[in-house]
């Protein structure tokens, strides 16, 4: 799949702000790992996060030359196409996603404190009963420097 690179431009107001982002994921500091949401149609989105030197897992990883795990570089795309996914619902506060699977991943290049990492998420297939299949890619400035294909489903909360 060939993809147009997101530019992000930090003068533009983000469609969603971390606030905004905390009404609809569950996540907390510390692993709450996406800030912005810049773009948002039905079939795709891009987000940023912002990585910065006082992230609590850089002491161990690495103390010399700290590098942002790519565990959670899919955890920040997951919690990006988690919004888009989000968004296709009613009161999304109420709904939940979980991953169900994640492929086809492969780490280009480290990522490093001071970088924007740039995720864009792409809808493979229209969603249906919950499940969402994603194309799921992360940049910094015009590199790409991870990707993967997504899927998870969303529920809705029980009482």
């Amino acid at each position: 799949m060939t993809d147009k690179i997101p530019i992000y431009d930090p003068t533009k107001e983000p469609i969603f702000d971390v606030n905004d982002i905390k009404k609809m994921l569950p996540h907390r500091y510390p692993f709450l790992l996406v800030d912005r949401i810049y773009e948002l149609n039905k079939e795709s989105i891009v987000g940023t996060k912002c990585i910065t030197s006082n992230e609590p897992f850089f002491p161990g990883h690495f103390p010399e030359e700290p590098v942002f795990p790519g565990v959670l570089q899919i955890e920040a795309m997951a919690q990006t196409g988690g919004v888009l996914a989000l968004n296709i619902v009613d009161n999304p506060e109420n709904w939940t996603t979980y991953f169900l699977k994640i492929d086809a991943v492969k780490f280009r290049k480290k990522v490093v404190p001071g970088d924007v990492l740039v995720m864009k998420l792409t809808l493979l297939r229209p969603i249906r009963r919950g499940i969402v299949l994603m194309d799921a890619k992360a940049y910094v400035g015009k590199s790409l420097v991870c990707e993967a294909e997504l899927m998870a489903q969303i529920v809705e909360n029980k009482d």
